[in-house]
């Protein structure tokens, strides 16, 4: 359940033109501003320009349609969430700490922003194999993650290793939909933090 840095950006003068790095940021960050006043479905590419500031000859020199700017905005945000869950972790902590601290980061990027985590949830499923192929780079991108912060000379000392891919890809889903249910169910996502914290400990706490 992914955010993103969507900031209003500061338009650039006509002295000084935006770069195309720049515009797209700016789209995405449209994007995602039309997502939380319209939700996806109800949203346009005039609606993602006019929170942009820019033209729809601009959006269309950077995605050919309102679908693939929504799925550049989800793998931006996915990437950002990864970051903020590496980022908050310290590597030197007690195991269950490290797993306390990675979930809490992931439940607050999901908190941060609701509008996008419930579109990720009821309006990405429906876009088909490109839906697909970003579900599937997103759980890459945790498996990677979790291996990465499992395997440490220091959790590896109190008989913590790297899961097996199976037990990550079951974690992950697992994870993934408790999230979405409670969204979906109009709940709260951080009552959700103990269970998870508690099921992560147990998936992935010392072995014998």
């Amino acid at each position: 359940m992914p955010t993103t840095s969507t900031a209003h950006r500061e338009v650039a003068s006509p002295e000084h033109p935006a770069a195309p790095a720049e515009f797209r940021e700016r789209l995405l960050a449209g994007m995602a501003a039309a997502i939380r006043e319209c939700g996806f479905r109800d949203s346009t590419v005039a609606d993602v320009v006019r929170h942009a500031r820019t033209s729809r000859r601009t959006f269309y020199e950077h995605f050919p349609s309102k679908q693939a700017c929504f799925i550049a905005l989800l793998q931006e945000a996915n990437a950002g969430m990864v970051r903020q869950i590496a980022a908050a972790v310290d590597r030197h902590a007690p195991w269950d700490v490290q797993v306390r601290q990675a979930i809490e980061a992931w439940i607050a990027v999901a908190q941060s922003d609701l509008p996008l985590t419930l579109s990720w949830i009821r309006d990405l499923p429906s876009l088909g194999s490109d839906a697909r192929q970003l579900q599937r780079e997103w759980l890459e991108a945790f498996v990677v993650l979790v291996k990465d912060l499992t395997d440490t000379p220091e959790l590896r000392a109190v008989g913590v290793a790297p899961p097996s891919r199976q037990l990550m890809i079951m974690l992950l889903g697992g994870l993934r939909e408790l999230i979405a249910t409670t969204v979906e169910d109009g709940g709260d996502i951080g009552d959700i933090t103990e269970v998870a914290v508690q099921a992560t400990q147990a998936m992935l706490g010392p072995r014998p």
